[in-house]
């Protein structure tokens, strides 16, 4: 039995040894090994105004990441929908397939992708407007990329290009209930952020599938699952490179966002024991350790497809996690009957 497809989402993540420039070029070089070793996906995430994320514009990076990847599909993980005009991002999603036929993911949002200050500079009404009217936006940007859910809609007195061939796939991603739902009734693919630590997993692939009708896209539920992943030769390494990541999401947790500091920084952080006690779902090991993880979060979640994110100081260390993941997962499949995880437990 063949494994899950499993793909890779990254933040171009900027680091205090890192230029915006040093960061995107790690970026290049992820999705370039992602490439190599066969991986499904790319994607690239929306995020302002973070002193630790370069991926600002998904559309410019991915341009970027197709003309230096042969193969490999890229995406956004995603573009977030209430900070712009349905019409922007079907222009340039469809500019992308244009130029790269076959290759392009258009992963949406509802979030804005920052803090509330830089949301209300991003977005083209101050009452959240945009937000509220997110299903029929979702419309006109679907029937504009081919898509037409209506007799009429931004579709029909607007064009995103002059003649298209073929159109991106277009995904619907969250972390709450809301998206699980409107997926499902649209009968488009869900991806769920699991790899946020909020909770809900299990409750939001449910509704998704109860939710789901048949569309002109799928004849069937397409469940996209996110993991936070560290893979190193031994897991007290591994747990050692998750001391950066562990820092900053319980900075972001506590309001007081920072960059992603070195292994030696956050091993003498005044912060790490509680960002240690902090529940997290992440996934940190050795590679037969991650496997068994990611086995059991997929029979947890029934998961159709699987997409990883790995957070450390150092490139070398997401290179390596890629490395030793790819070669365990494409050994012979080992069932998760193996794991004695409920559940329950995988999600913890």
């Amino acid at each position: 039995m063949s494994r899950l497809p499993i793909s890779v989402l990254d933040l171009a993540m900027a680091t205090t040894a890192d230029s915006t420039s040093s960061a995107l070029t790690n970026a290049v070089r992820l999705a370039q090994c992602a490439d190599e070793l066969g991986f499904h996906r790319f994607w690239v995430a929306e995020h302002h105004n973070m002193d630790t994320v370069a991926s600002t514009n998904p559309a410019v990076l991915i341009a970027h990441l197709a003309s230096q990847t042969p193969r490999i599909r890229l995406g956004s993980g995603g573009v977030m929908l209430p900070n712009h005009a349905p019409l922007v991002i079907a222009e340039q999603f469809a500019l992308l397939e244009a130029l790269h036929p076959d290759r392009i993911d258009l992963g949406i949002g509802r979030a804005p992708g920052s803090d509330q200050h830089t949301a209300a500079a991003l977005r083209r009404t101050p009452d959240n407007r945009d937000a509220e009217n997110f299903p029929m936006n979702l419309i006109d940007l679907m029937g504009l990329l081919g898509d037409e859910r209506a007799e009429q809609g931004a579709w029909t007195h607007l064009s995103a290009t002059p003649a298209a061939t073929s159109y991106p796939d277009i995904f619907l991603l969250g972390s709450s209930n809301f998206s699980a739902e409107l997926s499902g009734m649209l009968g488009l693919p869900f991806v769920f952020a699991n790899h946020f630590d909020t909770g809900g997993t299990m409750q939001a692939v449910e509704i998704y599938r109860r939710s789901f009708r048949p569309s002109v896209i799928l004849d069937e539920p397409y469940t996209m699952v996110t993991a936070s992943v560290i893979v190193s030769e031994t897991r007290e390494e591994a747990e050692w490179q998750s001391g950066p990541g562990r820092i900053r999401k319980y900075g972001m947790r506590t309001g007081r966002r920072g960059p992603l500091i070195s292994p030696e920084e956050a091993a003498d952080h005044p912060d790490l024991p509680a960002a240690k006690a902090m529940p997290s779902n992440s996934i940190i090991g050795t590679a037969e350790d991650v496997l068994i993880g990611l086995e059991s979060l997929t029979k947890a979640t029934e998961a159709s497809e699987l997409m990883i994110s790995t957070s450390t100081f150092s490139i070398e260390n997401r290179l390596k996690t890629l490395r030793l993941l790819t070669e365990v997962w494409n050994k012979d499949q080992v069932t998760t009957e193996d794991s004695d995880l409920t559940p329950q437990e995988a999600l913890a």
